[in-house]
């Protein structure tokens, strides 16, 4: 399969200012109490929502430390690490959490040790459970972790806090980088969880979905839903489930 793939690996930043400060602490609370736009993430007594790595674990502690770890240009970065749906199906449901915390926290660490950054930085994350909802494959698990990076980090050898980059040009690429050690553990993590055949039942899955995408391939149009002209076929969802339904090309597909 495509590397590329196996997990999407988003970073944004927001400016220290009155206005974004207002929206950051609306942010983590919507992280907080929400497993998507339309669901609500149960509250367990006695279980932590977030992960706390040194920037806090409630939404008073983290918009505290972003506010005195911000730079001149960055109140915080936000992490998003989305497993694709369908690597996830090939884990056990009650390892999937595990798998999805594992991940984040060796992509995190090991990418600011590769950085050179000795001290860490400092992070919490928040574990999301949605169910996919593109017009693709709707309904599938897909937990995925928010993870909140201060605009700072401690640097030991000269006993201050310094800006915090996330770079992109021709001399350093720290996103091509996150990505990198992304993949890295989406590979040794998918061998520990699901086997070591999982990239050929990957594989397989795409090429069983490549077939039935061209068997109507020269027919014309079955119809059209939603303004747009469709077909009428079936699509494996998964390794064990096949849905009827149509193909088209349609906006804001899961992405």
């Amino acid at each position: 399969m495509d590397r590329k793939q196996m997990c999407v690996t988003n970073v944004k930043y927001k400016k220290p200012t009155q206005h974004e400060a207002k929206r950051m602490k609306n942010l983590l609370g919507y992280l907080t109490y929400r497993d998507g736009r339309d669901e609500v993430a149960p509250q367990i007594s006695g279980k932590a929502r977030w992960m706390d790595h040194g920037m806090g674990g409630s939404v008073a502690q983290i918009a505290e430390r972003c506010d005195a770890y911000q730079s001149e240009h960055v109140l915080l970065f936000s992490v998003v690490v989305n497993p694709n749906p369908d690597l996830i199906h090939m884990i056990p449901h009650d390892q999937r959490e595990q798998f999805v915390k594992q991940l984040t926290t060796r992509t995190i660490d090991e990418f600011f040790d590769r950085r050179g950054i000795d001290t860490g930085v400092e992070w919490s994350a928040v574990m999301h459970h949605r169910q996919t909802d593109g017009k693709e494959s709707v309904g599938q698990h897909n937990p995925h972790t928010h993870v909140v990076l201060p605009g700072t980090y401690y640097d030991a050898d000269e006993g201050r806090r310094k800006p915090l980059y996330f770079s992109q040009n021709k001399a350093v690429n720290h996103i091509d980088l996150l990505h990198e050690v992304t993949q890295e553990n989406m590979v040794m993590l998918m061998h520990r969880y699901a086997g070591p055949d999982w990239e050929q039942r990957y594989d397989e899955l795409a090429d069983i979905r490549q077939q039935q995408e061209r068997a109507f391939y020269g027919d014309e149009p079955h119809g059209i839903w939603d303004g747009e002209l469709v077909w009428a076929g079936v699509r494996r969802v998964d390794e064990d489930t096949t849905s009827a339904g149509v193909y088209g090309y349609f906006n804001n597909r899961e992405g």
